[in-house]
């Protein structure tokens, strides 16, 4: 059997096994165990899960997963989502939709300190479906804006997502973060944007609430200065060198704690639960790691990604294509996929091919470049059907609007998002002026 076909033939087993919902951690190990053992010989095999398995995790970087989870942890414990939703609610929510971008303003701040888009769409959805609801929005339109905001947690730094893109592609982990800022930006507008849109053809979806004055909107302002400051303190400091990136991670973990015990009140047990649910995202995301490592041995055994790679260079396609070819990959994977498994799973085998084609610019900023495309088109298929995680969960919450309803309400915001891609790949810049201004 070739490399190509080998490698053919565990992605076969690798989809069968998913199919069967064993879990993608589990598929990706065993398939790569197996297919290692087949091509390579059992006894290296052997040798190389001794060695591995302690090179992967006692690598320092990694070290920041865990910080920024608990980060998240604590944010969530500290009724950061509140205080941001009131805010954005105070500037926003007289106008017809206002509370539905409020709630996308809210999710975009607190997925700044969360790094989560699960958490981010299911502790938004808690304080905002309530306010929705009360003035008499759309289910549909109510749980879209908090589905699609969600995503925005996987988007704007610090993000998990964007650490392990990092570390897999050999990137800096502070000009991932700071070229994930305009497109963040740009997302949370271009959903507000989509709310507009929507409400000025159907106005009884998004009634106009009351009108805040300058006092409460000051006093709204005034309970977000302590998030915007621990935000600041990661990004600039982690970019202007201040602290490493597992540095600023402890420094915002510490923060996020503080404020989590002063304005949450969280005390023991909350701190008990912050550390169980980082401990268990984290084995998750290693667990998930450690499949991936081993399911890659196997495609670097059989040559796979460079054999693809060479394939794709002789083939005469232009480089735009590939890009496409990849995207368009993402998004039908992200359908049916958990992003962090798809991007752990796809990266080995994408890096090189992105890495050997000429898009103008240096290594680098296409590297970075494509990380960020990368991540905003895992980020829409959190909303795509059939899987949609980010609707899953928030219909969850919103048990009295149908799963059918919530997938027409995030309708405009993938049309949103499908122009942003489009503006994404046509004007790289957009990721990475920020990049070299601050370089």
């Amino acid at each position: 059997m070739t490399g190509i076909a080998a490698g053919l033939a565990g992605f076969a087993a690798l989809l069968a096994l998913m199919a069967i919902r064993v879990p993608i951690a589990v598929a990706m190990l065993s398939v790569g165990i197996v297919g290692y053992g087949l091509t390579n010989g059992w006894m290296p095999l052997l040798a190389y899960l001794k060695t591995s398995s302690y090179y992967q995790f006692s690598t320092y970087s990694l070290s920041v997963i865990p910080l920024f989870v608990l980060m998240g942890e604590f944010a969530t414990h500290a009724g950061m989502s509140r205080a941001l939703f009131r805010t954005a609610a105070a500037f926003l929510g007289h106008r017809r939709g206002g509370l539905a971008m409020a709630s996308i303003g809210g999710c975009a701040a607190f997925g700044a300190i969360c790094g989560s888009s699960l958490a981010t769409a299911a502790t938004m959805a808690q304080v905002a479906l309530p306010e929705m609801k009360r003035y008499n929005y759309s289910g549909g339109l109510a749980t879209g804006a908090l589905a699609a905001g969600g995503t925005l947690g996987i988007l704007i730094p610090p993000s998990v997502i964007l650490v392990l893109y990092a570390l897999m592609a050999e990137q800096s982990i502070a000009k991932m973060f700071v070229a994930a800022m305009v497109p963040g930006v740009l997302a949370a507008l271009g959903y507000m944007v989509a709310v507009a849109v929507f409400v000025r053809r159907h106005p009884e979806a998004g009634p106009a609430g009351p009108r805040a004055d300058r006092r409460e909107k000051l006093m709204a302002l005034r309970e977000t200065w302590s998030i915007i400051l621990i935000f600041l303190l990661v990004i600039v400091g982690m970019y202007r060198g201040w602290f490493t990136p597992t540095e600023a991670a402890a420094v915002g973990a510490f923060g996020a704690g503080v404020l989590a015990i002063l304005h949450g009140g969280m005390r023991l047990n909350g701190l008990m639960a912050c550390l169980r649910g980082t401990a268990m995202t984290s084995a998750m995301i290693f667990l998930i790691l450690l499949g991936a490592e081993m399911f890659n041995a196997f495609l670097a055994q059989t040559r796979t990604p460079v054999l693809a790679a060479q394939m794709i260079s002789d083939s005469g396609l232009s480089p735009m294509l590939v890009l496409l070819a990849m995207l368009l990959l993402y998004m039908a994977m992200g359908c049916v996929m958990d992003s962090m498994s798809m991007l752990l799973l796809t990266i080995p085998i994408f890096y090189p091919i992105i890495a050997g084609l000429d898009f103008g610019m240096s290594g680098e900023d296409t590297l970075i470049w494509f990380g960020i495309l990368a991540v905003v088109v895992v980020e829409v298929g959190l909303i795509t059907p059939p899987v949609g995680m980010n609707v899953f969960v928030i219909n969850g919450i919103a048990r009295d609007v149908p799963m059918s309803e919530s997938f027409r309400g995030v309708l405009p915001f993938l049309v949103s998002d499908f122009i942003r891609i489009a503006l994404l790949i046509a004007f790289p810049f957009l990721s990475l002026w920020l990049v070299h201004l601050l370089g």
